[in-house]
């Protein structure tokens, strides 16, 4: 195959017949729904709260939410049109297979090795930070030289040394959600189920509880004045926030990479794609305006805002701090459990079209799991996980999901155009407007972010075109 040479859709059908074989067809529509809640709702909220209201939106941060959920909604719609029409594992990366061919499908998995990968790193330095805050209300400490990593991002950007040697507690947790995943998607499945009921409790009940201790003076000035710097609060700040949050809505990207494991996907896949969206929505607006009503925005610059928020209360919340303290280091675990799970089927795509070992399409089967894909993607993660700064991966993240989105989108329309007579058992509504706008908000979330964000981008993209062309490429022509 050539690089501009594109995949059939026919082909990936028969991919889905053939090579996953090994995948067992047995999520239905709560457990999927569950799964893109499960890895939505967490570092979002979480962690990134806190440092977005800090730096960029203050209590605006509601509206960062709102926007990038709408950005997510668009997004959402194509990715619905798109799952329904090719029911297979890869998403994104088999989307734009189909579209734009093999090269631009190798930069789009990429992003999405970004996308899952690094934001499993994210969930997981969150999750060390609120089990240390945890421990600390019991009288437990834990040596700073395993509890954080070695490098930090500075105020001038720049990466500095902290004396830290790893984040243990990070690479722990990173290889235990390995080892669940290895045990199999429906295993999986029923502990996310659990974890993601629970977690949506916490945060009504951090919603209820918390507005009767709201002070409105922390609301004022609900959009704080520019402070004279593009994306330092006032209008700029609130896009710029939302760039960074849409990190948040990572979540619901996961469910399309399941498509091949789910019943009847035509129709599953796009119902739980938007009503990821839906809840999660209406879950980060309110507890944004909750945590910034309980403290000022300017004391949420930590990697447990949520925890600190609750906190500054006292006595009034305190069984609500502990309930949010327990369900936050539970439900952390299945955001983690289900960003890897996207990783492992990005990996398994690209090995089922020769992009990638064949070692990585290997499903074990006791567990219809793809084994060396797990094993790798968790190696890799842990040590993300142990080393890399927290401030540092959310912008990453948030570039390289917006970049894919924009291919998804795209990928609509040229569907549209060279295969109109495709079955689409969704259809994208107010085409072609939706995809366009689609693509313009992504775009313009793209340029709120920090300039060297797009460098660092840029500097990703070079890597993964080498790899391509010194690996992929070769690979493909030696098995073609």
């Amino acid at each position: 195959m050539k690089p501009f040479e594109r995949k059939a859709i026919a082909a990936l059908q028969g991919d889905r017949a053939g090579h996953g074989e090994g995948l067992s067809r047995n999520i239905g529509l709560f457990a999927l729904t569950c799964f893109g809640v499960g890895s939505t709702v967490g570092a979002g909220i979480f962690v990134l709260t806190g440092t977005v209201a800090a730096q960029h939106s203050g209590p605006a941060v509601a509206l960062s939410f709102l926007i990038a959920s709408v950005v997510c909604l668009l997004a959402g719609l194509c990715y619905a049109e798109l799952a329904a029409m090719m029911p297979v594992t890869g998403s994104a990366y088999s989307y734009s297979h189909a579209s734009m061919g093999e090269a631009a499908a190798w930069m789009v998995g990429w992003c999405l090795l970004l996308e899952y990968l690094f934001s499993g790193t994210l969930v997981a330095i969150g999750w060390s930070a609120y089990f240390q805050s945890a421990l600390h209300d019991l009288g437990v400490g834990l040596p700073a030289l395993f509890t954080q990593a070695p490098f930090a991002l500075s105020p001038h950007r720049n990466l500095v040394a902290t004396g830290a040697i790893v984040d243990l507690p990070a690479v722990l947790l990173t290889l235990f959600c390995t080892t669940l995943l290895l045990r199999g998607t429906e295993f999986s499945a029923r502990v996310n189920n659990i974890i993601v009921v629970a977690k949506i409790g916490a945060m009504l009940l951090v919603v209820v509880t918390g507005f009767a201790f709201v002070d409105r003076a922390n609301w004022t000035p609900f959009i704080p004045d520019n402070t004279g710097v593009f994306g330092r609060f006032g209008w700029s700040g609130v896009m710029q926030g939302a760039g960074v949050l849409f990190f948040a809505y990572v979540g619901f990207d996961a469910v399309s990479t399941l498509a091949q494991e789910v019943r009847n996907p035509q129709r599953t896949v796009p119902r739980a794609l938007l009503a990821s969206v839906g809840v999660t929505t209406l879950l980060y607006m309110l507890v944004g305006l909750v945590i910034t009503g309980l403290v000022s925005y300017r004391l949420l610059d930590v990697a447990d805002p949520v925890y600190v928020a609750l906190n500054s209360v006292g006595a009034g919340l305190v069984w609500t701090k502990v309930i949010v303290g327990f369900v936050a280091i539970a439900g952390l675990i299945s955001v983690l459990l289900v960003t890897l799970l996207g990783q492992v089927r990005i990996f398994y795509a690209m090995g089922r079209d020769g992009l990638l070992p064949a070692a990585f399409t290997r499903v074990r089967a006791a567990s219809h799991t793809p084994q060396i894909g797990t094993l790798v993607t968790g190696a890799i993660a842990a040590l993300a996980a142990g080393l890399l700064p927290l401030s540092l991966l959310g912008e990453l993240i948030s570039i390289g999901t917006l970049f894919v989105f924009v291919t998804v989108a795209v990928s609509v329309i040229i569907l549209r155009r060279r295969e109109p007579q495709a079955a689409r058992p969704f259809r994208v509504p107010l085409y072609p407007w939706t995809p366009v706008l689609s693509i313009a908000a992504c775009l313009y979330l793209m340029w709120t972010l920090p300039g060297d964000t797009w460098v660092r981008l840029l500097f990703w993209l070079v890597i993964g075109g080498a790899v391509y062309i010194l690996y992929g490429l070769r690979r493909r022509r030696r098995m073609g």
